[in-house]
């Protein structure tokens, strides 16, 4: 069996630090106690294990033990958590959040963030209507602590990597706009111990 398949008998994943997508995996992966090998790679020059697990290049990809390849970081997550889940995330998902975040709020966050990327876009127009979808989120925090509940959750999870993501682009401006319980909520999740664990910095990954 190929290295990309499999490395003896060790779980292996592609991540890159920054990227939020592979923040989620890597705090689901954490959470649940998972075993794996961490492969860190420079989007601009994937290793070619990795594109033989996943063509589609993109981060996190996943390897098994038994050499299943999982690309998607909400499988990723659910895997890892159907396995072990101590703190019962699975109760608190809100899967029509996460896809309103996956989605529109990512559309918005893209063309924010990197508007040069896009054929004549108003970095301000997608600003602000990203800021409406924190409203939605605002509102909801109004009752609880966390989207779901009084503990973190999966949706939370899930969601909160893009709203740090969006929110560094402009602190000050970002701090500016009417989202208190927004603002609350990812600081806590951004200070907590899981989040600054997974966030540790790894050399890039060389296949030996």
């Amino acid at each position: 069996m190929s290295d990309a398949r499999q490395t003896m008998g060790k779980a292996v994943l592609y991540s890159f630090r920054r990227c939020p997508y592979a923040m989620r995996a890597r705090m689901a992966l954490a959470v649940s106690g998972t075993e794996y090998e961490h492969r860190e790679v420079v989007l601009r020059d994937k290793p070619p294990q990795m594109l033989e697990a996943s063509p589609k290049g993109t981060v996190p990809v996943f390897v098994t033990a038994e050499g299943d390849v999982l690309e998607e970081s909400i499988d990723l997550m659910r895997w890892a958590l159907n396995r072990c889940d101590p703190e019962g995330w699975l109760d608190r998902d809100d899967p029509e959040l996460v896809t309103a975040n996956d989605g529109p709020f990512k559309h918005h966050l893209d063309r924010y963030k990197y508007s040069t990327r896009y054929h004549e876009v108003d970095p301000e127009e997608h600003g602000s209507a990203a800021v409406r979808h924190l409203r939605v989120l605002d509102d909801r925090l109004a009752d609880s602590p966390y989207l779901c509940g009084e503990r973190r959750g999966f949706a939370d999870i899930a969601i909160f990597p893009f709203v740090r993501q969006f929110a560094n682009a402009d602190r000050d401006w970002f701090d500016a706009q009417d989202l208190p319980k927004v603002r609350h909520w990812l600081d806590e999740l951004v200070s907590s111990e899981l989040f600054a664990g997974i966030m540790a910095k790894h050399d890039r990954w060389v296949a030996d």
